[in-house]
């Protein structure tokens, strides 16, 4: 059973995969936007390639909890998702997980440049991460 995890961003879209258990999320890449028949296209592939039966999207909420503009635009985009690949799609409150990210790339060193280009695979993994802590408790 592979879930994937997606931070879908205006620009990008970070892409993180669990192993076949269900235990731990790995960052596999990052999807550069243009359209949504592309992206969901690319997220087809990637869904055919790990056999994937669920997708854990990443819910902008603001500090609140409640969902402005930017969390309806990622709940519409997710429910497309679902329509056109006919899999369960799933959304997880994602506040913090860029700033953890962020922290981690801190610690570990790396550059600017290194941390902007892999940011939104960071941020996934941390979405689909806790998503698994979740499920398996």
């Amino acid at each position: 059973m592979r879930i994937l995890g997606l931070d879908v961003g205006q620009k990008t879209i970070g892409v993180a995969i669990s192993d076949p258990l269900g235990f731990t999320a790995q960052g596999i890449t990052t999807i550069r936007r243009t359209n949504k028949e592309k992206d969901i296209d690319e997220i087809k592939k990637i869904c055919e390639e790990y056999k994937v039966e669920t997708i854990v999207v990443g819910l902008p909420k603001n500090m609140n909890g409640t969902i402005g503009p930017s969390g309806e635009i990622t709940m519409t985009f997710g429910k497309l998702i679902e329509e056109e690949l006919q899999i369960k799609v799933e959304f997880w409150d994602e506040r913090l997980t860029t700033v953890a990210a962020h922290k981690a790339m801190l610690e570990a060193d790396l550059s600017r440049n290194k941390r902007k280009k892999i940011v939104d695979k960071i941020a996934s993994t941390y979405i689909l991460q806790g998503y698994l802590d979740r499920i398996s408790k």
